[in-house]
């Protein structure tokens, strides 16, 4: 499974509704999708503040989600973070359900009353996710967290609902710990230095580029208000 179908699972509820209706999800898989290109070597990133991303192997992945990404982000080469972490293209939402009501892991429910009632996706198998909360619940108490892991929790983060995802997982800790933990695993040597410091470069330009899309469209309504 790869990261943007984790994180699906970890932003939908049993019952298929999102578990936040305000947190921007297209937003955290494109996020996912360009971090586990990166941990596959397809992409890179320069060290700019905002760095710009170029294509270094475009052959398929194999799987239908990344390789969507990678196709648009094959068009997009060159183009800054900022501007691909809010790509509906690079997301592949589309592709991310598929796969997971083929795997028989979501069911889907279409849209109804002319959209007014949204798309559902409920748990069929909750076996998945609940070794993924498991793992990652270990992670937020202290053990050493993989590159995927830490991308997950980081994402998580970067959308400001990670206490009300993690509400189980994190037991008593209050939500500036459990902010301060996960940046600290988002920084972390994880799977060797070359992979993690491509891996905490994109993931710190990513939750950057999420937090200014996100705070961007507030404050400019606010102005002209």
């Amino acid at each position: 499974m790869i990261t943007s179908e984790e994180l699906m699972l970890l932003l939908t509820r049993d019952d298929g509704k999102p578990e936040s209706a305000f947190a921007q999800n297209t937003w955290g898989y494109a996020a996912a999708n360009i971090a586990d290109l990166v941990i596959a070597e397809r992409i890179t990133l320069d060290e700019a503040k905002d760095p710009r991303l170029t294509v270094i192997d475009s052959s398929p992945t194999g799987h239908p989600a990344l390789d969507a990404a990678l196709a648009r982000l094959e068009r997009k080469d060159g183009a800054k973070v900022s501007s691909l972490v809010t790509d509906g293209k690079v997301a592949a939402q589309a592709e991310i359900v598929a796969s997971l009501q083929q795997a028989g892991v979501i069911e889907v429910e279409a849209k109804r009353f002319l959209g007014l009632v949204p798309e559902k996706r409920p748990i069929r198998d909750a076996a998945p996710e609940r070794a993924l909360r498991e793992r990652l619940g270990s992670v937020l108490r202290g053990t050493t967290a993989t590159p995927r892991e830490a991308t997950l929790l980081a994402i998580v983060q970067s959308l400001d609902i990670a206490p009300k995802v993690f509400a189980e997982e994190t037991g008593g800790m209050s939500k500036k710990e459990i902010k301060a933990r996960i940046e600290e695993v988002a920084t972390h040597d994880h799977a060797g230095e070359t992979v993690s410091a491509a891996v905490a470069r994109a993931l710190q330009a990513m939750n950057t580029a999420i937090v200014v899309a996100t705070i961007v469209p507030i404050v400019t309504s606010t102005s002209s208000s």
